[in-house]
């Protein structure tokens, strides 16, 4: 039997949506191995998540009671030194922001192989298979590692979060943290500006890529996002480019969106930005590149022009 390691992730008070992803990818490897599922939480208010993390396939809850927020150094020593105590075949860590900043740094302190941003996982015998996606996610490669230990980051949205209760047990974990090797701590979080509209909380969503090729092309857009009573999004270079605020990006650097629809209009479809819209629940894809990654998860798929599409669907709904 081959145990399993999770790492949960939280920020500002409240555990993220991945915390719960990284348990059900857990799960599904310990069920192929026939070991435990021990989920891990570092710092905060460690007995609040640790009874939300009491989930479904979950045997234990480690928490390490250590700093509020997230912190490089301490999550390093503290999950290190977890994984030395528990020798899990493998640790599921989340592809995120944060993730990825540790994640290396413990791999290399433990000195074993990472796998990262995975989006599919499995086991055959003694060796690990992940699956990962190249080109923008136009090409789906597997990786496989024969080792007695792997460390693994999962991309968000690819598993769903397990959200059944459980009866697992929790464990307070002593870490020896060195604070003499903590170089720096969060203070606080300054909320991005323009903040006149949440779209996590929207229901229906219009979201805007570079397909719209220039900036004045958004008044077609926003004639739309008005005859359908939505709320205006975009990807990432729609930002970077100042056509709108920070508070309107869709994506791990941005927001994760769960509308009941998505109308992804000149979307490619990166990896960055699906990560934050694939839990919506209907997507509709507006695209003349047919091979784009936003056409293979969209549950309605238009090829054709935008600047024909959107006119025709803005006399539609008038």
């Amino acid at each position: 039997m081959s145990d399993i390691l999770a790492v949960a992730e939280h920020r500002q008070g409240e555990l993220r949506d991945v915390s719960r992803e990284v348990v059900t990818a857990g799960a599904e490897l310990a069920g192929e191995t026939g070991g435990d599922l021990h989920v891990a939480v570092v710092g905060g208010d460690v007995e609040t998540f640790a009874d939300a993390l009491n989930l479904e396939g979950v045997d234990t809850v480690h928490t390490v009671a250590y700093g509020e927020e997230f912190n490089h150094d301490v999550y390093t020593q503290a999950i290190t030194q977890l994984a030395d105590a528990l020798e899990p075949a493998y640790l599921v860590m989340p592809n995120s922001v944060n993730g990825l900043d540790y994640a290396p740094a413990v791999a290399t302190r433990l000195d074993v192989p990472l796998v990262t941003d995975a989006v599919g996982l499995a086991t055959e015998g003694d060796t690990l298979v992940g699956t990962r996606e190249m080109y923008g996610g136009k090409v789906e490669t597997t990786t496989e590692v024969d080792a007695d230990q792997v460390a693994i980051t999962i991309r968000g949205a690819e598993w769903e979060p397990t959200e059944a209760a459980g009866d697992a047990t929790v464990e307070a974990f002593d870490a020896d943290i060195d604070e003499d090797a903590i170089g720096s701590t969060v203070t606080g979080f300054e909320e991005v500006a323009g903040g006149d509209v949440d779209i996590s909380e929207a229901d229906l969503l219009v979201s805007i890529g570079r397909g719209i090729e220039e900036e004045e092309n958004l008044d077609l857009i926003r004639e739309l996002v008005e005859a359908l009573d939505a709320t205006l999004s975009s990807s990432r270079p729609i930002v970077d480019a100042g056509w709108l605020p920070a508070n309107r990006q869709v994506g791990q650097s941005g927001k994760v969106v769960t509308p009941d629809v998505y109308i992804a209009i000149g979307i490619s479809g990166a990896v960055q930005h699906v990560a934050g819209m694939k839990g919506s629940e209907t997507i509709v894809a507006i695209n003349t590149d047919p091979n784009a990654p936003i056409m293979d998860i969209a549950d309605y798929a238009i090829h054709d022009d935008l600047f024909d599409v959107v006119p025709a669907l803005i006399e539609q709904f008038s």
